[in-house]
């Protein structure tokens, strides 16, 4: 039991000044704490269990001689009942620090996310998009709430008024409120299912996309007009024609064939490899590449690594050949070009449907039949692509109206 002191008025407790413990009085245990600063606090010295324990009650003067002898008491009593008043702070102070993680607001949660997004993409405006939707569409509604408090109502108050006029749009929207949500569920900011879930949750409220959008596919050439074209294609001057012209040898994306470099070529072995980094499969693709492929290589400047560069030495814009395109007066896309060479294959040849597949570098869904196929069928793509130059070579003729002669009278 510690000594009862002597119980100190306000004006004594003022004038302590002496550095160390000073009972003040009024409360067993109670004491200024004077430190060699000159700071002073209020200590409580107490028994809890079986520790001895120093609690501070608060600073002096903040907190005056009455308001300390009060909160003395409250400990004291708190010990009476049971309660360690030092747990039961660290517990309350654990308590609010956890509720300040878990109040992050949605808008961080997808700055996070965002920036994430940036490290890994290999294209800077698919992550400028994820920003872009967000800030039209879910800002204005979740950018400011904690989310732990976001639910399905709040989903679908971003959705809703969209989902079946910008239903492609509203798609990746959700995608994207989703991939945010589940950042913040696995960094602990919230807890519980999803909202954004598309499968057994909203597909039991909004239409199925398919249902209420048509898909639009790139427009592409006529097989019969192919000949033509590239007659004309190669009438043209500059980069991006020569560029455009590689794009229908090889069948292959926009951007594979704008970031095409001389290392990744082998002119030798007709062989183009482009890696990994710079398909959308993730997966290194070899290209067989035909003699008329070669020889438009063979006739192209080595002034860079790029084989197709810029005037500032960069890959080609993404516009470079579709305004090249428009300009011809051709109405197709760059990417239509694949769709043509995928109608022709099936159209005009005999080749399996799978060696078409990896001519274009489609994935292979079927799970069992991607287990199987170890090669890339390089021999029989070669032959498809040559065949495909030589087509492609050859103007295919118009069938021409004959006017029938009148019968005499």
């Amino acid at each position: 039991m510690p000594k009862k002191a002597r119980e100190l008025s306000a004006i004594e407790v003022k004038r302590l000044e002496q550095p160390g413990l000073h009972a003040v009085g009024g409360v067993a245990g109670l004491h200024l704490q004077v430190t060699p600063s000159g700071a002073k606090s209020w200590v409580l010295r107490a028994t809890v269990g079986a520790k001895r324990r120093d609690i501070g009650l608060g600073g002096y003067p903040d907190t005056p001689l009455a308001a300390a002898r009060e909160r003395a008491r409250e400990t004291k009593d708190k010990i009476r009942h049971g309660i360690d008043p030092v747990a039961e702070r660290r517990a309350l102070r654990s308590s609010l620090l956890a509720q300040q993680v878990r109040d992050i607001t949605f808008e961080r949660c997808a700055a996070e996310v965002i920036r994430k997004k940036q490290a890994e993409s290999r294209n800077v405006k698919h992550a400028q998009q994820w920003e872009n939707t967000l800030r039209t569409y879910a800002y204005p509604i979740l950018g400011k709430m904690a989310v732990s408090d976001i639910d399905l109502a709040h989903v679908l108050k971003v959705l809703e008024p969209h989902w079946e006029s910008k239903t492609e749009t509203m798609t990746r929207v959700r995608q994207r409120i989703e991939a945010v949500l589940a950042w913040a569920t696995v960094h602990g900011h919230r807890s519980g299912d999803n909202p954004a879930r598309w499968k057994g949750n909203l597909d039991a409220i909004l239409p199925k996309p398919s249902k209420v959008t048509k898909v639009q596919h790139h427009k592409a050439l006529a097989i019969d007009d192919m000949g033509e074209f590239m007659a004309n294609l190669r009438q043209q001057q500059g980069t991006a024609a020569r560029c455009l012209e590689f794009v229908v040898l090889t069948a292959t994306r926009s951007n594979e064939a704008r970031g095409a470099a001389w290392s990744e070529i082998d002119l030798a072995n007709s062989v183009w490899v482009i890696p990994a980094s710079r398909m959308k499969a993730e997966k290194e693709h070899r290209v067989p590449l035909s003699k008329e492929a070669i020889a438009l290589l063979e006739n192209m400047p080595r002034n860079a690594e790029l084989v197709f560069p810029s005037l500032r030495g960069r890959p080609l814009s993404e516009n470079a050949m579709t305004n090249l395109l428009k300009r011809m007066g051709v109405s197709a896309t760059v990417h239509g070009f694949r769709s043509t060479f995928r109608d022709w294959a099936a159209e005009r040849t005999s080749y399996p449907h799978h060696v078409c597949e990896m001519a274009l570098a489609h994935t292979i869904k079927n799970a069992a039949e991607a287990a199987y196929r170890r090669g890339d069928l390089m021999e029989k793509r070669a032959k498809l692509m040559q065949d495909w130059a030589k087509f492609c070579d050859k103007p295919q003729p118009k069938g021409e109206v004959v006017p029938l002669r009148s019968a005499e009278m």
